[in-house]
């Protein structure tokens, strides 16, 4: 059955700008500035500015849809996660760590100068070298505080996992049971940046 009006709303954090165009959504903040484009999602989507004599001096993003079935509300709830996590990124960044597992041939992972592109060697001992380069404003490091294990850091979570999902995607063991041969890299952690107790 179709839903006459349904809405979502969001309240936008201090120190963070909303800006919405044509449902092309810019979020600024004190890391940056992310952008996505939510043109696919047939929804009214505004930015309603406190009134003068409201108590809370607070920004709102407000999402209708008008005579939605099911399916097209869903999508409110997505696009408000979407933004939530867009807000996330330009407060307090993304942050996946990864483990590097193996129980004989030790991996081998080659971090570039430029931290944004590794080379993982001697997987299962194979001689073949996996080049993965990291999605753009994602940089790589190598954790000082545990052994064998990664760490990916970007604003944007869309290009942290999916960089995430490319390195993980790159050791996966092939023709043979995957019950026995364990090894691979697989994320161990996601967090963010900046600790949200330090606030």
């Amino acid at each position: 059955m179709k839903q006459v009006y349904k809405e979502e709303e969001l309240v936008v954090p201090e120190g963070v700008t909303v800006a919405i165009k044509a449902r092309v959504i810019t979020v600024t903040g004190p890391r940056g500035t992310l952008q996505k484009n939510c043109q696919h999602a047939d929804m009214s989507m505004r930015v309603i500015a406190p009134t003068p004599n409201s108590v809370k001096k607070e920004w709102k993003v407000r999402l209708v849809v008008w005579h939605g079935g099911r399916k097209h509300v869903a999508c409110l709830r997505t696009i408000r996660s979407c933004i939530e996590n867009l807000i996330q990124g330009v407060t307090y960044g993304f942050q996946y760590k990864m483990r590097l597992v193996y129980a004989h041939f030790p991996i081998n992972v080659i971090i570039n100068d430029k931290k944004d592109a590794v080379e993982i060697r001697n997987f299962l001992g194979e001689k073949i070298v996996r080049n993965v380069p990291m999605l753009e404003g994602v940089t790589i490091r190598e954790s000082t505080a545990q052994k064998d294990e990664i760490i990916l850091e970007g604003n944007d979570i869309d290009n942290v996992s999916q960089s995430a999902a490319s390195i993980h995607g790159s050791c996966l063991v092939k023709n043979k049971d995957i019950r026995k041969f364990l090894d691979g890299i697989y994320v161990s952690e996601k967090t963010t940046v900046v600790s949200k107790d330090e606030e």
